[in-house]
């Protein structure tokens, strides 16, 4: 038989080794919730990175494809007036390389929803630096100054399919309603994100800014009101849908940025979004239906 002794000597053990056991199962635990934390703020990154960038996809901010980040939404970004925060980048100075201009490109891309030929190629003018634009929607006038001195491709492609009454008929498709992204996005001849003019070309500014492999290309910056810049599917793939900034939205530089909005064109935005999106959401169909009539060189 054990002595007092001996079972004393057992009991101590015992206590020891639940204590022990005890202390594991808490040590488990917590790194239990460790990973599960961690997995959650990873799936949170994601999620915003996803909500951000998927209009860079097709269809949305995008130009030939079928949805592009809402280019841009976390209300933590935000301020309380909806704004973009401060600490978002501005777009960056423009600083004219040699190159500009001097050898524009339109390769074939996928068949043209509306058919057209692509504009001329090679050298193109950088002067005037700026060209007036009339753009009539059924909703008013949205008047235009383009940047030929920064992006001259792009315009030298806008003002082409303008010139052969591409936009025409042509429905604005997407609306986005969001403090991190407020855009109208037309140019689309199918009206649902898919259509281009059967060619694509490269990114201008802000994009021509960056070196390459530069972090900071895919930094959001805060592209300002009154903004036109254009959609794609990613780099290279611009055609012929843009969109129209009505408020400061956040995206990173990665949208040619060809011209600016006059007054009584953001007037006829405010109206548009005003209305809101169809089904109550901040990315969609317009409420108001917007049908471009003519687009014009003044």
């Amino acid at each position: 038989m054990p002595t007092n002794s001996e079972r004393r000597a057992a009991a101590k053990r015992n206590l020891d080794q639940q204590v022990q056991q005890r202390a594991e199962a808490a040590r488990k635990q917590r790194r239990a919730l460790m990973i599960v934390g961690a997995v959650a703020a990873v799936l949170l990154i994601a999620g915003v990175v996803f909500v951000v960038l998927r209009d860079n996809d097709p269809g949305n901010v995008n130009a030939s494809g079928s949805s592009a980040s809402n280019t841009s939404e976390s209300a933590d970004s935000a301020d309380a007036s909806g704004a973009p925060a401060a600490s978002a980048g501005q777009l960056p100075k423009f600083t004219a390389s040699p190159q500009l201009g001097a050898d524009c490109q339109y390769p074939k891309a996928r068949p043209a929803t509306k058919a057209v030929e692509p504009p001329r190629s090679g050298k193109v003018p950088t002067d005037p630096a700026e060209v007036s634009v009339s753009m009539m929607t059924d909703q008013g006038p949205i008047g235009l100054m383009l940047n030929n001195g920064q992006s001259p491709c792009t315009v030298n492609s806008f003002i082409s399919l303008a010139a052969k009454d591409f936009f025409s008929g042509t429905q604005c498709h997407r609306l986005t309603t969001s403090p991190m992204l407020s855009v109208l996005q037309c140019g689309d001849p199918a009206g649902d994100g898919t259509g281009g003019p059967g060619y694509e070309f490269d990114n201008e500014y802000p994009t021509d800014q960056y070196s390459l492999g530069d972090p900071a290309a895919q930094r959001p910056v805060t592209y300002p009101r009154g903004t036109v810049a254009m959609a794609n599917a990613g780099p290279g793939t611009n055609g012929s849908q843009f969109f129209l900034v009505y408020k400061d939205s956040m995206l990173p530089p990665q949208y040619t940025v060809f011209g600016r909005i006059q007054d009584d064109g953001l007037a006829t935005l405010d109206k548009i979004a005003a209305a809101g999106v169809q089904g109550g959401g901040d990315d969609g169909s317009p409420v108001t239906k917007v049908t471009v009539k003519s687009v014009r060189a003044d």
